[in-house]
């Protein structure tokens, strides 16, 4: 009977330890090191699993015995026993081929969706003992748990993209002016990103190369003259045409030091309409407009006005000091009724201008998925509206958020109209970049009206193309003109344009023949050893009247495998937008040819974007 009891006691303890429920914690990263955002971690055999959060780390509950499979898009899947260890940390290898949808986490409350898709999303609580500790740290980690899109393989609905026509060779003879206006925009390239990270088709017009070119930080000089910001220029081979070469122009705005930065008067203009209401739209949107209430300051100043069936203020200008009572009116906001978008921005820009700072940024931060249906509605009254507006020297950001009747061609008509630029927030990490560590710098307005007008050289160019900014060209005579409007360029923002030029003497088959021209001037022989001259235009941030610069570009010779880093990555972004696109102006369509220039290019990459790209294109169908 001893022995018996004995035995009992041994399997009894041994049932105990295995059914022992620990907290793992741990860091999820790429075979470089580095740390894989967003990545999903599940008890084997349930639907209790959690995500990593912006800097890979991530904890959950679960048994001794059981596993923990790790999956994440463009990587091999990797299972982990769980022993008698708190920290598990993983690496995770590339996949060839991007083989199985993910599904990337819901909010909590969302039982019917969560319920659908059989997963379930716990609450990350080893990184703060309450939800109000994590928000007052300021750290990410408090959306693990919080909504994040829905990744399924779908179509794109009713989302609308103002068409584009792709840039094509121009004749230097004919046209020796190429004009257009800056484009700090970057919703272009995190929409795609969410698109492929779907396993969706991505339609050619959603694919603006400028803005996903624009989407990464480059290293140019910072300025030293009394200009705010420095241009770079470079000539290289063409990496996709042999008969080619490639003109990158960067531009450098200067870095303005957080301290420096005057008092903000910011109005949150909110979508809380009935198609905020899935988990990518305005939860998301909640959980990111945190991020950016951890950058306030005391001499800050938020308002918050809402719109759905009307529109209302639910919180009065707050001081930046006061994070609780902003994060509570941002934790009471809900989603139904119609979409007043009109009457919104009507009171957004009233409560703005009741609170103007003289001599501080004021902005306006409109956050929706662009479905107005109500009151003014049209294109063409809201950019009416917002032209009118903007004489108030208010500005104005747009946020877009969610997928399938994302209207992308209102939401960047919008933020061009209003001297603002245009975001596209798919993930939390996303949400980190843009309202935290970008935020202050894109408020901080150095440049305004910022055009580029490029004139090349007869004798050495025969024909250009501008990649990318087909609807940012401007007319010739814009480039003078001061009442025409243009970007605008904040404290430390990159700006790169790339073209695409063809020498002369080179035959190619993407110039299109001419009649010879009887009146136009012959080429000056004074200048043969140039190969195009940049002139930029700017304003001050509260100025009228333009200045000049004028840089001036000789032909190198370079070879794109001597090319500094930047201009390969560059380079290789471009590159796969036009595959995208299905540009016909390229003689690749290989996305090995994309990896290889952008690992050739990829650099330090201290936050991870460029090795992010680099995955983005393997794992692309």
């Amino acid at each position: 009977m001893k022995t018996l009891f004995t035995l009992l006691a041994v399997a009894l303890l041994s049932f105990q330890f295995h059914a022992q429920t620990v907290t793992i914690t741990g860091t999820v990263t790429d075979d470089t090191g580095l740390p894989l955002p967003g990545a999903n971690i599940i008890i084997k055999g349930t639907s209790d699993g959690t995500q990593t959060d912006f800097y890979g780390k991530y904890s959950i509950h679960a048994q001794i015995g059981q596993k923990l499979v790790f999956s994440y898009v463009g990587f091999e899947t990797k299972e982990v026993l769980v022993k008698n260890h708190n920290i598990i940390n993983v690496s995770m290898k590339p996949s060839a081929v991007l083989d199985e949808v993910v599904v990337t986490g819901y909010s909590e409350s969302n039982d019917a969706i969560r319920k659908a898709i059989g997963y379930s999303v716990r609450r990350n609580d080893n990184y703060s003992t309450s939800k109000k500790e994590s928000k007052r740290k300021g750290n990410v980690q408090s959306y693990v748990g919080a909504p994040m899109p829905t990744v399924l393989n779908r179509v794109s609905e009713n989302e609308s993209y103002g068409r584009i026509e792709e840039n094509i060779f121009k004749s230097v003879t004919s046209a020796p002016l190429s004009t257009f206006s800056i484009d700090v925009d970057k919703a272009g390239y995190s929409n795609i990103r969410r698109m492929l990270n779907n396993g969706q088709e991505v339609p050619e017009d959603a694919v603006k190369i400028e803005e996903m070119v624009n989407y990464f930080a480059y290293n140019y000089p910072q300025p030293t003259g009394k200009d705010p910001f420095s241009i770079t220029a470079d000539i290289v081979s063409s990496p996709w045409n042999a008969d080619a070469k490639l003109v990158r122009i960067g531009l450098k705005g200067k870095d303005i030091s957080l301290d420096n930065v005057p008092p903000s008067n910011l109005v949150f203009l909110l979508d809380v309409s009935g198609s905020m209401e899935s988990p990518d739209k305005l939860p998301l949107l909640k959980a990111a407009l945190n991020v950016l209430v951890d950058r306030l300051r005391e001499k800050d100043k938020v308002s918050i006005v809402v719109y759905a069936g009307a529109a209302g203020l639910v919180l009065p200008p707050t001081s930046g000091a006061e994070k609780n009572v902003i994060r509570q009116a941002i934790d009471n906001l809900s989603a139904g009724g119609s979409t007043a978008g009109g009457a919104g921005i009507q009171l957004a820009y009233k409560v703005a201008e009741e609170n103007f700072s003289k001599g501080g940024n004021n902005r306006i931060i409109l956050a929706t998925d662009g479905d107005f249906n109500v009151g003014a509605s049209s294109d063409r009254s809201m950019e009416d509206l917002i032209e009118e507006k903007r004489k108030s020297g208010v500005f104005l950001t747009c946020l877009g958020f969610g997928m399938g009747n994302y209207k992308d061609s209102k939401l960047e008509t919008l933020a061009d109209k209003g001297n603002g630029n245009h975001a596209y927030i798919d993930t939390m990490q996303e949400a980190q970049k843009v309202l935290g560590t970008e935020f202050f710098g894109t408020l901080y307005t150095i440049a305004k009206d910022v055009k580029i007008q490029v004139e090349f050289n007869p004798a050495k160019v025969q024909a250009y193309r501008l990649i990318g900014y087909e609807n940012r060209l401007l007319n010739d005579e814009d480039f003078k003109d001061d009442t025409k409007d243009a970007g605008e360029l904040g404290s430390g923002h990159t700006v790169t344009a790339l073209y695409e030029i063809i020498p002369v003497g080179i035959k190619s088959k993407y110039l299109k023949d001419i009649d010879n021209l009887k009146y136009t001037k012959q080429t000056n022989q004074n200048y043969t050893d140039e190969m195009l001259t940049v002139k930029f235009r700017y304003k001050e941030p509260d100025g009228n009247v333009s200045k000049l610069i004028v840089k001036t570009v000789k032909d190198d010779n370079g070879s794109i495998e001597n090319a500094p880093e930047d201009l390969k990555f560059s380079a290789a972004v471009a590159l796969f937008g036009m595959q995208l696109r299905k540009s016909e102006f390229i003689n690749t369509k290989k996305k090995e040819d994309v990896i290889a220039l952008a690992e050739a290019g990829k650099g330090k990459d201290k936050d991870g974007y460029r090795a992010e790209f680099i995955r983005l294109v393997k794992s692309s169908k």
